[in-house]
């Protein structure tokens, strides 16, 4: 029987206590400030630190800040924030949207108007051979696994996308029946025929070679694989070659890992190849930021069969490098 004394039951006050002493503190963050949260969480949204995010923002801001704050306009923090957190997790428009309390159409502006800000600094942060002296690139690779002169390797990938309407639809389809953009890096050897960097090559802008699979033609700054090698020296040969490219397919690792969009993009081709400069420019940054490196896993083959298009002087310079280093 309860006392008559109080104006409570004992066990509602005593329930009262209880949740008193365990109770927390809420806290109200400023939905215009996304940086204001932890630094674990600010990394896991949009992979870069909070440093990071702020460099990217003074970086842009002169190219997506908003002229007048009408309509509430999204902040330059807001709009940087809305296109990392979109690039890192590749998710749908709306889920962002819902997230940040923002329309989808407003979600998609903001992601473009950073990727297109984004490209124009494509020649300050993706550069070839490398914002490194090439004298420090052919050191760094061959400290890898011995081969001589290196200054590249090369590689390419598929970006899967949303099947486009039209005539061309069927341009966009690979091999393996999948809609895709093919992203050269450096280029791969199909590409690497018209573009301007083969152009370079050509008329000897570069001291160095470039390593590629089996699949690509051997050319004198182009090396390949043996198709069959010898026990010995051209086993040697190419098994340091696979090791000393490996890191162009560590680097489609990272970048896939740390910009999950790029697994599938949802977009037309044209969207798809900015939003994929975007990211290789973001990418850079968060490599020479020293930005967290990103878990890889074992990446998929591409399968390519070898082709036999050797060039005389490709040969030469591979057979070459097997007698005086291998």
């Amino acid at each position: 029987m309860s006392c008559p004394f109080l104006r409570e039951q004992p066990v509602a006050e005593g329930a009262r206590i209880i949740r008193r002493a365990f109770q927390i503190n809420r806290v109200l963050r400023d939905r215009q400030d996304p940086l204001a949260q932890r630094e674990s969480v600010i990394v896991e949204r949009y992979c870069f630190s909070r440093e990071g995010v702020i460099y990217i923002m003074n970086l842009l801001e002169p190219h997506i800040k908003c002229s007048t704050r009408r309509s509430r306009a999204l902040t330059t923090a807001q709009t940087v924030c809305i296109a990392l957190r979109f690039f890192a997790s590749g998710t749908f428009l709306y889920t962002i949207g819902d997230a940040e309390n923002l329309v989808k159409s407003a979600v998609c502006r903001a992601i473009r108007k950073v990727y297109l800000a984004l490209k124009q600094f494509l020649g300050v942060f993706v550069v070839f051979p490398s914002h490194l002296r090439p004298q420090v690139v052919k050191q760094n690779f061959f400290a890898i696994a011995g081969f001589p002169n290196v200054i590249g390797a090369i590689d390419c990938t598929h970006i899967p996308i949303k099947a486009p309407p039209g005539p061309n639809e069927g341009d966009f389809v690979n091999r393996k029946g999948v809609h895709s953009v093919n992203v050269q890096m450096v280029c791969d050897s199909i590409i690497f025929r018209g573009s301007h960097l083969c152009t370079l090559f050509e008329r000897g802008d570069f001291d160095g070679i470039l390593l590629g699979d089996r699949g690509y033609a051997c050319r004198q700054y182009f090396m390949t694989p043996f198709p069959d090698p010898n026990p010995g020296p051209q086993t040697r040969y190419n098994a340091a070659l696979a090791r000393t490219r490996a890191r162009i397919e560590m680097t489609f690792g990272q970048l896939k890992e740390r910009f999950q969009c790029l697994k599938s993009l949802r977009v037309a081709p044209d969207r798809a190849c900015d939003i994929i400069v975007a990211c290789a420019i973001l990418h850079n940054i968060a490599t020479i930021r020293k930005e967290r490196i990103p878990v890889v896993g074992v990446q998929p083959d591409d399968d390519l069969q070898p082709v036999h298009l050797d060039q005389p002087s490709g040969r030469a310079a591979r057979d070459r490098i097997v007698e005086h280093h291998f």
